[in-house]
């Protein structure tokens, strides 16, 4: 599993730019920690990034 600093690094965005993203719902699915931090699935990430490759 990725961290969000890895994901943010991956897609050169910021973190604010992910959470953004989340709050609209935009962004790849995430597991959220007990401790509150997120990690996302690289089988997740790759298959948002499919999704998303026509549309860029």
């Amino acid at each position: 599993m990725l961290t969000l600093a890895d994901v943010c690094e991956e897609l050169m965005i910021s973190r604010s730019t992910f959470y953004d993203w989340r709050q609209k719902r935009r962004a790849p699915r995430c597991i959220k920690l007990p401790n509150g931090d997120l990690r996302i699935r690289r089988s997740d990430l790759d298959h948002w990034l499919d999704d998303h490759e026509d549309a860029a």
